[in-house]
């Protein structure tokens, strides 16, 4: 199928339908906005006489953004009017579109504007699309825009509805509990920040989104450092035995075993791969430091003795305090780049 379509689009259309059933595309739009990323014209062409006047309505933000082009307010009011007429209406698309104009709004300055657009989109997209890219997109957005307002308890809210037995993406869950893992460890509450950071490594590791993976990993071994024993269950075991507290009952004890602590740094390593050039590589920073502090700095053995490979003088400051043994090497590499920065005609 793949190859009949790149072969010839116009001829594949008849025959996409049951392929789009068969992996779970659900519609047309979604096609058309992925050959405009892929650059096939060709499919862009051939597949935007199957889409209903809404979905050409939305296609056209899209359009403008990939163009470089502003979507301003006027634009979304427009799409707006079409997903909702009587005649062309879609009542998922014009959930997705007041999620954009949410959006708008509160880069406008618009906040409580926002917040009715946003909270409209939501409850809308729960209710026609529920689990659905948009909707994910939509409780993301949603709790994004509470942190944003000083709303830390709303936008754990909205992260929490992205249930991991309702069908929703492993990266949405991924994305969630990463970030309500932080929210409880700004609050003190190590105990759901440690279960929820370890189920956002787990969920990044099935979506196949490597450096989220890396970053909720790194940010559980930093904050299990603090909570280490030979005795704690395992962290499946806290997920599922967790369940919802009753008013003024206490934290648990946030325990987690030193060995599965090191098993995910450990992936963390691995993960980062060997190559170590870059001028910004926050990965290899953070695993090399928690390498250092949990006394593992076997598990960056390809990072030892070789200022000379590393081009973020970030890591090189890191590494002279890891490497002990090499520390004049990546002082005198850091400084070298530091130079290269200043004149980037000088040579290191």
């Amino acid at each position: 199928m793949v190859r009949r379509v790149l072969d010839s689009p116009e001829e594949a259309v008849e025959a996409l339908p049951a392929w789009m059933d068969e992996a779970g595309v659900d519609g047309w739009l979604r096609l058309c906005e992925a050959a405009m990323f892929l650059g096939a014209p060709g499919l862009l062409t051939a597949w935007h006489s199957r889409l209903t006047p809404a979905e050409v309505a939305v296609l056209s933000l899209v359009e403008r953004r990939f163009e470089g082009r502003a979507v301003e307010a006027h634009h979304l009011e427009a799409a707006i009017e079409v997903c909702r007429a009587q005649a062309t209406r879609d009542l998922a698309l014009e959930g997705r579109v007041r999620m954009e104009r949410g959006l708008h709004r509160y880069e406008s300055g618009d906040i409580e504007g926002a917040r009715d657009d946003l909270t409209w989109a939501e409850t809308r997209l729960s209710s026609v699309a529920k689990a659905s890219r948009d909707h994910d997109l939509s409780l993301l957005n949603k709790a994004a825009f509470h942190l944003a307002v000083g709303e830390a308890i709303m936008a754990l809210q909205s992260y929490g509805e992205l249930s991991r037995t309702a069908g929703h993406a492993d990266e949405s869950i991924a994305i969630s509990r990463l970030a309500a893992g932080r929210i409880h460890a700004d609050l003190g509450q190590d105990f759901d920040a440690l279960r929820l950071l370890w189920l956002g490594h787990a969920h990044a590791i099935r979506a196949g989104q490597l450096m989220l993976a890396i970053e909720a990993g790194t940010t559980f071994v930093d904050l299990a450092e603090h909570h280490l024993s030979d005795t704690a269950e395992p962290m499946a075991q806290q997920v599922e035995k967790a369940a919802p507290r009753s008013a003024g009952e206490g934290q648990p004890v946030a325990e987690v075993l030193r060995s599965e602590a090191e098993t995910v740094l450990a992936w963390c390593c691995e993960a980062c791969g060997l190559d170590l050039g870059g001028t910004d590589r926050p990965e290899l920073r953070a695993v090399a430091l928690l390498a250092g502090r949990y006394g593992r700095t076997d598990l960056i053995s390809f990072l030892i003795g070789v200022p000379e490979g590393v081009d973020d003088p970030m890591l090189c400051a890191v590494m002279q305090h890891v490497d002990v043994d090499n520390a004049s090497g990546w002082a005198t590499r850091m400084s070298a780049l530091a130079l290269e920065a200043l004149d980037p005609h000088t040579e290191v």
